[in-house]
């Protein structure tokens, strides 16, 4: 049976009171805890399992993205800690002269696009979530054929994650 929860408390990392409550349900024993994926984390129904197995239900705005501290109150009376585990992404990056290659990362972001990958542009840096196979993900950036395309990838901390936008078609 999937327990359910809505009711969002706040963050007990910035709110001494929830750091309070947390302490009092870990020592009462009606703490549960839940590791997200961090593409989870925006979602507005999310099914995962708590650390000791109970099966959940989260239900949230798609607009409220979830961070590791985050409290839920149960609809079992219990409290409900969130945390997020690490992120990888791809970085996608071109040595040498951009400007020779322009319509090459055009038709880049095209691709990526077309597979529903979401993507951020930070300087000279493209960062690609990774939503599917890594291998299919390598192999589809490379058939692009840029000349000097370095890809790589960053692990990040849940308190350095990079949130990508959610898209939609209007």
């Amino acid at each position: 049976m999937t327990v359910l929860t809505e009711t969002y408390l706040g963050n007990q990392e910035t709110d001494l009171s929830l750091q309070q409550q947390v302490l009092q349900a870990q020592q009462a024993g009606t703490l549960l805890e839940v590791y997200l994926q961090p593409e989870d984390s925006g979602k507005g129904r999310i099914h995962a399992f708590s650390t000791t197995g109970i099966e959940l239900g989260i239900i949230k705005s798609r607009e409220q993205s979830l961070g590791t501290g985050d409290l839920f109150a149960m609809q079992s009376g219990e409290l409900l800690l969130v945390n997020l585990t690490e992120q990888t992404v791809m970085t996608l990056s071109v040595s040498g002269d951009v400007s020779k290659h322009a319509i090459d990362l055009i038709y880049l972001g095209h691709v990526l696009g077309n597979h529903h990958w979401p993507i951020l542009v930070q300087g000279d840096r493209i960062y690609v979530e990774m939503v599917a196979d890594r291998a299919v993900m390598e192999t589809t950036v490379r058939n692009v054929n840029i000349p000097n395309l370095c890809i790589d990838y960053e692990v990040r901390s849940s308190v350095n994650q990079i949130q990508f936008s959610s898209h939609s078609h209007h």
